[in-house]
């Protein structure tokens, strides 16, 4: 049999490592762009292995890919949730006349 690289295994890996490095050094809660891509390629080449997997290698891309998407999707949800009480507690400040700047 001649096995050939499992289209979008590579996509899947890069999606994953861009998400989580996406997330920790640039972007915060728009790494889970990247994670959803990487998910839903996974899907994709998950069905397209499963059909016939004799045909195709690299199958431990997508594994990996997946995991790593899931966990940069993990980190942003964090970081944003993150970044919303960052911004609430300096609203109630401001809002509670704390940060008014008065001495």
């Amino acid at each position: 049999m001649n096995q050939q690289p499992l289209p979008g295994a590579s996509t899947v890996l890069t999606m994953g490592i861009l998400s989580i490095v996406g997330t920790l050094f640039c972007c915060g809660p728009f790494g889970a762009i990247f994670s959803i891509i990487g998910l839903v390629k996974a899907k994709t080449a998950n069905q397209l292995y499963q059909q016939n997997p004799e045909n195709y290698t690299d199958y431990s891309n997508v594994k990996t890919g997946k995991i790593l998407s899931y966990i940069g999707l993990a980190l942003s949800i964090i970081s944003l949730v993150f970044v919303i009480l960052y911004f609430g507690f300096i609203v109630a400040a401001i809002t509670t006349g704390e940060l008014s700047g008065e001495f």
